[in-house]
């Protein structure tokens, strides 16, 4: 702050304004001019705050409008008879995500002083604001749960029953989600980089802005949801071949990766919560400070966005022989998770790598889930699970000395990437990271869709999953159809012909 650096002691002045001569005129100007200082650091103090909360505000509207480019992304890759029910799950997210997040999450993540599992204080905000928790900072982390449960709403879209929605929602924001925060996040967790002492691994996860905690837990919460309900009626043949059931919009699709792009500047560079920090000797000695840090993330987090999507638009091509824009739309959003983990402690030409590796675990796990009939109509297991994944690994293996330091001050020689010669011990924080993470959700989010499913509260019936969510369940359809269209099968499809594109 910049209070620290201004102080004034009347002490001092005094022997330099009385030149021996009238003390007491000399103590009095001494005192008028430090209560001037006083007044002046206060106005550096309090600019200070009011530049960070409104970078953390802005940082806020940024990462809220990803819920936009989830409803567009979501909407365009599923089937038009569908689009209403996806479109309702995305509100949906964000609405029961606030309330459950005000009442319960954000105390179970940042309700400090409390234990390495989970948080104790701030239930329904009580005690706001303070001087480490203001009204910005809750805003924030809402929008980082309701991204989780929105990742989770892809994986079981068109066959889930609107119920589930809600309850899996809830949950998920409002304890799942939460302790995984505080363990990696908040200053009391026991695997945060943060931790005063007893530090994991001496090092503690650099996880900055949740490739684990965010991408990992939507994934994972969404691969058991899709496993439990199963595949989409027609996504496979009788002996197991996969049939492509593509979603009614690529327009869609695009338009809600860019603004899934544009929002990612929020997430990302928004994590680091406060702009004005010099990394100087001094305010004032250096141009350089967490601005550049600030600015830096946005450039790596960009350029393993743009690796991941050309790597994925000439790998598809070798692979399927065609230039597929959905597909090069989730590589490139498959860049954007793998390097969220890392944004701001590496250089950017290891986010290049990142991108390049992200977009073919993309790949890969899009094959195996064809071999094993799983079924994800936006491959978010796969993205935010595989390349969340693979994020966590890639900062354990790219984290540069410097960066680290900066970022997260404390031991200057605390552990940093292994490929970086720093050895051992931050990668296996992150492995341990990845396999607690899988633990915890698929006890708890694994346990509440079987539950669901044994409720038969889960899945919704063959007949209205052939007709389509919208009619059946909302009313009508998302778009204007002439009669023709609705008796050529646009409405109410055969059982013969489910597995067509309407």
């Amino acid at each position: 702050m910049a209070s620290s650096t201004l102080s004034c002691s009347a002490s001092d002045l005094i022997p330099l304004l009385s030149g021996g001569a009238n003390a007491t005129a000399a103590a009095a100007a001494a005192e008028f001019i430090c209560g001037r200082f006083e007044t002046i650091s206060g106005k550096f103090t309090d600019a200070s705050y009011a530049i960070d909360n409104t970078y953390l505000l802005f940082s806020a509207y940024l990462v809220f409008a990803m819920q936009l480019g989830f409803a567009m992304l979501c909407a365009g890759s599923v089937r038009a008879k569908n689009t209403m029910n996806i479109m309702l799950t995305n509100v949906i997210d964000a609405a029961a995500g606030g309330l459950f997040y005000y009442l319960f999450g954000f105390a179970f993540a940042f309700g400090s002083p409390s234990n390495g599992f989970i948080g104790k204080h701030f239930f329904a905000m009580s005690g706001f604001p303070k001087a480490s928790f203001d009204y910005p900072y809750f805003l924030y982390q809402w929008t980082f749960a309701i991204a989780a449960a929105g990742i989770t709403s892809g994986s079981i879209a068109e066959r889930t029953q609107f119920v589930a929605y809600l309850i899996y929602s809830s949950f998920l924001t409002g304890l799942v989600y939460p302790i995984v925060s505080h363990w990696f996040w908040s200053s009391d967790g026991w695997a945060s980089p943060a931790r005063a002492e007893n530090l994991l691994f001496q090092s503690g996860v650099i996880d900055f802005a949740g490739s684990g905690v965010v991408h990992m837990v939507g994934g994972i919460a969404g691969l058991w949801g899709a496993l439990i309900e199963g595949p989409r009626i027609g996504r496979f043949e009788n002996r197991g071949k996969p049939v492509t059931l593509r979603g009614h919009s690529a327009t869609l699709v695009v338009l809600g990766t860019f603004l899934l792009w544009f929002g990612w500047y929020g997430f990302n560079p928004g994590s680091f919560a406060i702009i004005n920090k010099s990394y100087g000797a001094s305010p004032g000695s250096s141009f350089y400070g967490q601005w550049s840090a600030v600015g830096r993330t946005a450039v790596t987090t960009t350029l393993a966005g743009c690796t991941a999507a050309l790597t994925t638009l000439f790998g598809k091509r070798l692979i399927d022989g065609y230039w597929n824009v959905t597909d090069v739309c989730n590589g490139l959003l498959g860049g954007f998770a793998a390097i969220t983990g890392g944004c701001s402690v590496v250089e950017p030409w290891a986010a290049v790598i990142c991108g390049f590796v992200a977009a073919w675990v993309l790949m890969g796990f899009n094959k195996l889930a064809d071999k094993l009939r799983y079924d994800d109509p936006l491959e978010a297991a796969q993205l935010h699970g595989g390349c969340g994944a693979w994020g966590i690994i890639f900062t354990g293996l790219f984290a540069d000395k410097t960066y680290v330091s900066e970022v997260f001050g404390g031991d200057p020689n605390r552990p940093y990437g292994l490929l970086m010669g720093g050895g051992w011990r931050l990668l296996a924080a992150h492995v341990v990271q990845i396999v607690v993470i899988t633990g915890w959700v698929s006890v708890t989010m694994g346990t509440l869709f079987f539950v669901l499913h044994k409720l038969e509260m889960l899945r919704i019936p063959s007949e209205d999953e052939v007709a389509g969510m919208d009619p059946t369940s909302h009313g009508g359809l998302a778009y204007m159809y002439t009669e023709e269209e609705i008796r050529n099968g646009i409405m109410v499809r055969e059982m013969g012909r489910e597995n067509e594109n309407v």
